[in-house]
């Protein structure tokens, strides 16, 4: 098969030697054409989708495919396939448990203390004492509660249909989940419904002192409000990965206040290694005529 690697973003360098090892039999090429049988794609460059004929498959190089879907030159009808990569759920497992312990230890707060040469003792909390709530339970989601629970964490998870996991307290209200919630994690795809979900009335029925973790995208949050839970207390800390202007303009105030912790859309990056294999799945049941896996549901987004 002719399998096309297109990305503004993605290096070539590292996937196409992977993609050729890998699938020593079908031909990897650069650039667009009616014969590709198979697009490999993110941030494809303008024009890449209207150069192809009717591909059997568009399989995306990363898990969120927003901004293809807003693609009007994605071909119709064919199907659209997320990537869900091993290394990239990890990763993200690694970075939300990075900040939920950095806020329960009270690092960020050790940290302001050190610049000032203040040596003051926090009260100490058992996780058990902390209820970390998770916005979404997919891959990503499913991953960090395991890990979190194995930390001592309690868990809570709030989902569009409902969804059970062992040891995890599973909400289809929102506010009811929100009760108990001390860390709120967002990893939500991001869609017309989730657009805005971290704001000033979800903040005010979280417990005080609490933080939020947005790992999700720039647009589920409303930073307004999310500064003023902070300014007057209720939040103790927001550790923010994702902005609706990347990067953040040297201009934005999150920059300068203490109570946000910046990072550069980094919280988990797909990893070739391991999503390879991933994709040469998906090539093989696309070759055997069978559904590939990870489509996307066109109406929910994601």
């Amino acid at each position: 098969m002719k399998i096309l690697f297109a990305s503004l973003t993605e290096k070539a360098e590292i996937w196409v030697p992977l993609l050729r090892q890998a699938l020593p039999h079908d031909e990897i090429v650069p650039q667009p054409d009616k014969s590709v049988d198979i697009a490999l794609v993110a941030t494809p460059p303008e024009g890449t989708f209207q150069k192809l004929g009717r591909p059997k498959l568009v399989q995306s190089l990363w898990m969120g495919v927003e901004k293809l879907l807003a693609d009007p030159t994605l071909p119709r009808g064919v199907p659209l396939a997320r990537l869900i990569d091993p290394g990239m759920v990890a990763a993200m497992s690694e970075t939300v448990l990075g900040h939920v312990l950095d806020w329960h230890r009270h690092l960020y707060l050790y940290r302001t203390q050190q610049r000032s040469r203040l040596w003051r003792r926090v009260e100490q909390r058992m996780a058990s004492d902390r209820t970390v709530g998770l916005l979404g339970l997919g891959e990503l989601g499913s991953d960090a509660a395991r890990k979190l629970l194995a930390l001592g964490f309690n868990v809570a998870g709030w989902t569009r249909r409902p969804k059970q996991l062992p040891g995890v307290q599973s909400f289809t209200d929102l506010s009811a989940m929100l009760r108990w919630t001390d860390a709120l994690v967002c990893l939500l795809p991001f869609t017309p419904q989730t657009a805005g979900v971290l704001n000033a009335r979800t903040f005010a029925m979280m417990r005080r002192g609490g933080c939020v973790i947005n790992v999700a995208r720039g647009g589920h949050l409303v930073v307004p409000d999310l500064l003023g839970a902070l300014d007057n207390g209720w939040l103790a800390h927001a550790y923010l990965d994702v902005f609706e202007t990347e990067p953040l303009p040297g201009t934005d105030p999150l920059w300068n206040h203490p109570g946000v912790t910046i990072t550069p859309h980094s919280a988990a990056l797909t990893e070739p290694r391991t999503a390879v294999a991933k994709i040469v799945e998906n090539v093989e049941r696309v070759r055997r005529g069978e559904t590939p896996a990870h489509l996307v549901d066109l109406q929910a987004g994601y």
